[in-house]
């Protein structure tokens, strides 16, 4: 049975301060919770001493990005060596935020996720479609192509320890949220196709986040689908409160 993972996403938000502030009062909410993976994914600022907060919980600490390359000429870009050394464990990967804004294609993302194993960390590959692609009928042929350039090359063992977070982008911060059932269908293709490129046992294994808008008042149905085995939260992130209640309906 696939364990339950909730990772917090907190962009472009927080301070050092800030970050340490919500870690320490997160620790004692989830502390003794050992049964569902706990993730923050904290601005580059932030890691060193988030995760100096979290040392010795049960919460790990995401980088929100990284350049695929171990050292060179890349002014203003951090190396997945760099955030090894101070002891980040997961690095999101391919948010749609970096995909719009930035312009980030497939083949660089399966790039990132290949650098990201190397170093000896975990990659959460997010992949989703627009609305506008949504409500074109193509959901499961954007996210297809996504799933399969982001893990181009990679072997069963090295997929194993990628985490997919499915998020529509039509739901993320937009307080619109897709239905457990339609969220479920969406999740249960995107594991077929895992099942096409890895076959059944690996795919079984794999964990799929859901990742669009997932709140204390909707966490227990979604995570209750036979194919969503966690979520990748944006906004109820922030507070320790409300993402310590995530966390708790994936007990």
């Amino acid at each position: 049975m696939r364990k339950k993972v909730i990772a917090g996403n907190w962009k472009m938000n927080k301070t050092n301060a800030e970050a340490v502030e919500m870690l320490t009062e997160l620790k004692e909410l989830v502390k003794g919770i050992d049964n569902v993976g706990i993730i923050i994914g904290a601005p580059f600022t932030a890691l060193s001493d988030a995760v100096k907060a979290v040392k010795g919980s049960n919460i790990a600490i995401a980088a929100e990005n990284v350049y695929p390359k171990d050292s060179g000429a890349y002014t203003g870009e951090v190396s997945p060596a760099m955030l090894k050394a101070i002891g980040v464990e997961y690095v999101i990967l391919g948010h749609s935020e970096r995909r719009e804004y930035f312009k980030e294609s497939d083949e660089f993302i399966n790039e990132k996720v290949k650098a990201v194993l190397a170093a000896g960390m975990l990659p959460i590959l997010c992949i989703g479609e627009k609305l506008e692609e949504r409500e074109s009928g193509k959901t499961g042929e954007v996210t297809e192509t996504q799933i399969r350039g982001g893990l181009k090359d990679l072997t069963a063992e090295e997929a194993k320890k990628v985490i997919v977070a499915y998020e529509p982008v039509w739901a993320i911060g937009t307080g619109k949220t897709a239905t457990p059932e339609m969220a479920q269908e969406t999740h249960r293709q995107v594991r077929d196709v895992l099942v096409s490129m890895f076959g059944n046992e690996t795919a079984e294994e794999m964990i799929i986040q859901y990742g669009g808008s997932m709140k204390p008042d909707n966490a227990v149905e979604l995570l209750a689908q036979k194919d969503i085995d966690g979520g990748l939260i944006g906004g109820a992130s922030l507070k320790a409160s409300s993402f310590a209640e995530i966390v708790v309906a994936g007990k």
